[in-house]
């Protein structure tokens, strides 16, 4: 399927457009940086990195959100965190991690502290989470995603070259960090379902990468003579055509889940979202633009030559 007729000839990395994306992708990691350094701002993470206990309940008409915390704090519950989740009848309740607490009292306790002014509440799940398993896993998390970033810089470096290699990891870490950053000023909650959108995301990019730079090698051993920014362009525009179709249906899917997935599911689709379409322009304008600022050119990728006397001496 084509859905442009000719290859197109933008200027992706002509010198100004270069310095643009530059500040651009700057301005957005200092934002997200300074966002997770707030202590207002930082990332409003979910029971499964901070421990604690999490009830989801339903009322048959819209809640009085202020009335179920003051019944929280006149039940022993003064700690408690409650807001809307999805719809005006549904409460979500955040508890401190309790490692004492027992799972059916404590449910007994909650429905008996929540139903004593006569509602009708319907508690639909209850989870907990210790506050050492939170941690284990924050850690597991963290190093995870650099553990990630630090064998794909191998693989790119062993396919193509470092340069290249380093232009790829630069185009995923300010993917992840601007990401990050998204869901630090919006207050999204940030759990175990986003943690692996991002690292969907990082295998995504990491393609639309691949491909990228994999037409570039092709064109800098064919179309000699030519600039390395001119070649690099070039590859882009040729490219451009499968990333828009490899982008558009994977976002309207995506758009799909997150109108129609739920609340519980709504994070993880708003992480991929963030992250396809940031993914999309770091490809061209931070993973190539890196390598070429790096000096990558066709010498790069000759095989190097073998020496006179050694030819002579082949049989």
């Amino acid at each position: 399927m084509r859905i442009l007729s000719r290859v197109p000839s933008f200027d992706f990395l002509g010198a100004g457009r270069r310095r643009l994306a530059v500040a651009i992708s700057i301005l957005a990691i200092v934002a997200s940086m300074v966002a997770l350094a707030m202590p207002t701002q930082r990332l409003a993470l979910g029971i499964d990195f901070t421990g604690g206990i999490e009830l989801e309940v339903a009322y048959p008409a819209a809640a009085n959100l202020d009335a179920i915390r003051t019944q929280l704090a006149g039940g022993g519950y003064p700690d408690a965190i409650v807001q809307n989740f999805g719809s005006a009848d549904r409460v979500l309740v955040r508890l401190p991690p309790d490692e004492t607490a027992n799972g059916t009292e404590l449910r007994q306790r909650l429905l008996g502290v929540l139903s004593a002014d006569g509602s009708d509440v319907d508690l639909r799940r209850v989870d907990f989470v210790g506050p050492q398993v939170g941690r284990e896993l924050t850690e597991a998390g963290g190093l995870a995603t650099i553990f990630t970033l630090l064998m794909i810089f191998v693989y790119v470096m062993f396919r193509f070259q470092w340069r290249f290699a380093a232009g790829a990891v630069a185009a995923l870490a300010h993917d992840v960090v601007v990401t990050i950053g998204f869901f630090s000023i919006t207050q999204i909650p940030f759990d175990l379902t986003v943690l692996a959108a991002l690292l969907a995301v990082i295998g995504y990019s990491l393609n639309d990468t691949v491909v990228v730079f994999d037409r570039i090698r092709e064109n800098f051993l064919t179309l000699r003579g030519k600039e390395p920014e001119e070649v690099m362009n070039i590859s882009i525009n040729q490219m451009l055509a499968r990333t828009i179709i490899t982008g558009v249906t994977t976002l309207v899917v995506l758009l799909a889940l997150f109108v129609l997935g739920g609340e519980a599911i709504r994070p993880f689709s708003i992480a991929l979202i963030v992250g396809i379409i940031v993914g999309t322009y770091s490809s061209i304008y931070v993973a190539s633009a890196t390598a070429l600022a790096l000096g990558v050119s066709a010498k790069d990728l000759m095989p190097p030559e073998i020496p006179a006397d050694e030819i002579d001496d082949m049989p």
